[in-house]
């Protein structure tokens, strides 16, 4: 679970809002770059860190799922979705 010392290191390795079951990610990206390519690179390389300094992890067959969900901001501000994220991070 993401919680504790776990979830703070995870906070450090990428800026996000952590719930003990799912991630909040609010993310700006080149035209260029798969929305698909940005959380498969960010899950292998937070596994890879957090499994090297969490032993525990290494039970785990996997510390992601393969899902994820995608959406656009559209004109909302960037206050907004922060609010957003925020309030969930409550619930």
């Amino acid at each position: 679970m993401l919680v504790d010392a776990v979830a703070e290191r995870l906070e450090q390795i990428i800026q996000l809002a952590i719930q003990p079951d799912h991630v909040h990610l609010f993310i700006q990206s080149n035209p260029y770059t798969l929305p698909t390519d940005i959380p498969r690179l960010m899950k292998c390389r937070s596994s890879h860190e957090l499994r090297e300094e969490f032993l525990n992890l290494m039970r785990m067959p996997s510390l992601w799922t393969h899902s994820t969900f995608y959406s656009t901001a559209g004109h909302v501000s960037q206050d907004v979705i922060d609010t957003y994220i925020e309030r969930q991070s409550k619930v």
